[in-house]
């Protein structure tokens, strides 16, 4: 196998990994509401044996280990020697949430433990302990495979001056070394013995060279000289021609961003080895030299050979290179690849029959026509390839629901509806953070207390509801609690307090529940581990607004509150309107767009008009974009809804519905306000698409609407 299907391979493994576990921590909630299910049961260890045995194939031993001991209690549970418990499901979802963090490790180019997934994974082992019957006892972490491949080592060994007083004979370590292996040549060095009057009995000058032919490992060779190692030179290399064995080795080990793992994993070094190279590294850095390559200092130490660090450093690049190429990977139904190649050898055929016909020809109209209806469709199935169910990322929330209700001690039922409403794989990514908020804020300050509930008669168990559906070309995420709503009087009362909002300022709800998301608001008097403390609820309609979307309160006092998101299906194109503006043109998503009318002789100089008995303000994008020239006599009046509230775009031409494709701005417009992308014209033009949401919050003043 390449290095390439090696690498290949191992993503596939991360992948597959990756949704095994998504489905172990469902399958083990739903375990928990029904413990006799068997087919959870089995599938749940299935899922446990399918990691251990893929992990074994990559040499992944700590993940072998880990898993071998879950499966063990899983096997145990199959067989109906142990029940299924609270605290059984309660030690095993964070064994789940273990397994997830190594593999991410493996992801990362980790192929070992580190110390602290070593810790963890002993502290839950331990956790399991009880729930291993006598006929399953825990298992051993398991080792590294002993090396039995046997290979000729060059030791170059010159013992400390004071060894023989220590006691420590040399020739000691020659005969233990003859244990291990074969001593083919030895050589000694008497470059350091001084004539015979003034030599010291008690004193070491000898050296030795040995060729030394063992299936050891480098390791374990230089365990020997433990006790001689601070006061002596001791150097373990390859002898030569060995040099390319490693070579070799290193081209077959799957990628690592460090050059240290690189070289240990082979066997040309050792851990203590790269901790004295990077030790004299540091050493030198704190000198004021140049911080040398560590590269440089194995080879000048004579550590390692030269070949073999080049071959590490050359995957090390290979591994920066492949890293950097990396891409994401999504599933794909069959089926929508099948329309799609069905719908391109359409356009092809379209295509042709376009180019036999002439324009003026009868017919070409007709055959045009078919060419841009395909067009079309292929621009839909495209799109779908990339839409995936959200129900995935809801269910997600099943376990966050259950450890927060255990640390709040409450009792909440999560009801998840409409899991097969699709949207871009893009923002079901982005979309998991936002929701998080919500949900913990909603467990912890919107369902009340047990007590407090059946004071109110209300049910114990409290109710938290994630829904999704599309709507109007868009897909909607709901977050409702049957809690005890906003309070909108101590809202208020704290935003006139922290100076937010000026005393006897008459607000519409609306504008009053969107306090809540402004930065550092919080009304709770206590912080608790969750929440409590004005971090968050910022974040969420940032993030939210970034995705293009928009976040709507909806609240009773004493029967709930509901978080509505808005968000576009996907953010590679949306259905937009064209307007003109003098020289420039923008779109407005055609979304937030609910009429045009022409703008009223009278209103020419006004910042509102009246429209069917309704104060419209006015966002004249002459003026916010400091666009030269004279407006025309008769100008047109987009009106666009954001959150509730109506706001009229005053522009000069109306130039109708418009298939956007959004290019990002770029770096240099990051913070550009108002503007959420660009498009290009079949003209070739830039035109730019308008943020609607905080388009309208920063140019609709409130003296404007009560006008």
């Amino acid at each position: 196998m390449t290095d390439d299907d090696l690498a290949d391979a191992l993503d596939t493994f991360i992948t597959e990994a990756r949704e095994l576990l998504q489905d172990f921590e469902e399958g083990l909630l739903g375990l928990e509401d029904e413990p006799s299910a068997q087919d959870s049961v089995n599938a749940l260890f299935r899922t446990m044996h399918t990691l251990k045995g893929s992990a074994g194939l990559f040499g992944l031993h700590h993940l072998v280990a880990f898993t071998h001991v879950v499966e063990t209690v899983l096997d145990s549970v199959r067989e109906g020697e142990l029940a299924v418990s609270a605290e059984l499901v309660s030690a095993l979802l964070p064994c789940g949430d273990h397994v997830s963090s190594m593999v991410e490790g493996v992801a990362a180019g980790r192929l070992d433990a580190t110390t602290s997934e070593t810790v963890d994974g002993d502290r839950l082992l331990a956790a399991l302990q009880p729930f291993l019957t006598l006929s399953s006892p825990l298992a051993p972490v398991l080792a590294e495979p002993e090396v039995d491949t046997l290979r000729t080592w060059r030791l170059t060994l010159r013992f400390g001056p004071d060894s023989l007083r220590n006691g420590m004979d040399p020739l000691s370590f020659l005969r233990y070394l003859a244990t291990m292996g074969v001593l083919e040549r030895v050589t000694t060095l008497t470059d350091a013995l001084p004539d015979a009057e003034q030599m010291d009995p008690e004193t070491c000058y000898l050296g030795f060279v040995i060729d030394f032919v063992s299936g050891a490992a480098k390791a374990d060779i230089e365990d020997v000289f433990d006790f001689v190692r601070e006061d002596s030179q001791i150097s373990i290399v390859p002898a030569d021609g060995q040099a390319d064995d490693y070579v070799k080795v290193i081209e077959g080990l799957p990628d690592q961003d460090r050059l240290g793992d690189l070289l240990v994993r082979s066997g040309a070094v050792t851990d203590l080895e790269i901790a004295r190279a990077l030790q004299i590294q540091q050493e030198r850095n704190r000198t004021g030299d140049s911080l040398p390559p560590l590269g440089e200092i194995l080879i000048e130490t004579q550590t390692v050979p030269k070949p073999v660090v080049d071959a590490a450093l050359g995957k090390q690049r290979k591994t920066a290179d492949s890293r950097s190429q990396e891409t994401q990977t999504i599933r794909v139904y069959a089926n929508r690849l099948d329309k799609l190649i069905d719908l391109v050898g359409e356009l092809v055929i379209a295509q042709s029959s376009v180019g036999i016909h002439r324009p003026d020809e009868e017919g070409y109209d007709e055959a045009q026509g078919e060419v841009m209806r395909l067009v079309e469709e292929v621009r839909h199935s495209a799109l779908s390839l990339r839409m995936v169910p959200i129900g995935t990322t809801l269910r997600r929330f099943e376990r966050v629901v259950r450890d927060v209700c255990v640390d709040l001690d409450k009792d909440v039922d999560l009801v998840i509806t409409g899991g097969e409403a699709e949207m871009d794989k893009a923002l079901v990514e982005r979309i998991g953070d936002p929701l998080l908020h919500l949900v913990r804020n909603a467990l912890d300050h919107g369902v009340e207390p047990r007590a407090d509930r059946e004071r109110q008669g209300k049910p114990i168990r409290g109710k938290l509801r994630l829904n999704a559906f599309h709507d109007a070309g868009s897909i909607v995420i709901e977050v409702a609690d049957d809690g005890r709503g906003l309070n909108r009087d101590r809202i208020l009362g704290k935003a006139v307090e922290r100076g937010m909002v000026q005393p006897g300022t008459v607000m519409s709800d609306h504008e009053v529940y969107d306090l809540i998301f402004e930065p550092g608001f919080s009304t709770v008097e206590t912080v608790s581990n969750l929440s409590g403390r004005g971090v968050g609820m910022d974040v969420v309609r940032r993030n939210i607004a970034e995705l293009r979307g928009t976040i709507e309160v909806l609240t009773t006092a004493g029967a709930g509150t509901t978080f509505r998101i808005r968000l576009p299906l996907t953010l590679a194109i949306i259905d937009g309107f064209l307007v003109g503006v003098g020289p420039s043109a923008f779109i407005v998503p055609l979304d937030r767009v609910t009429e045009c009318v022409e703008l009223p002789p009278n209103a020419a100089e006004r910042d509102c008009m009246y429209l069917r008995g309704e104060v419209l303000p006015f966002i004249r994008l002459r003026t916010i974009f400091d666009i030269a020239g004279t407006p025309p006599r008769r100008q047109n009046v987009v009106v666009i809804e954001q959150s509730g509230q109506r706001a009229g775009l005053v522009v000069d031409t109306l130039l109708g519905q418009f298939q956007t494709v959004i290019k990002p701005l770029g770096v240099l417009f990051s913070e550009a306000r108002c503007i959420s992308g660009s498009t290009i014209l079949g003209n070739g033009e830039v035109a730019l698409i308008l943020d609607v949401g905080p388009l309208v919050a920063e140019n609709v003043s409130r003296e404007q609407v009560l006008v």
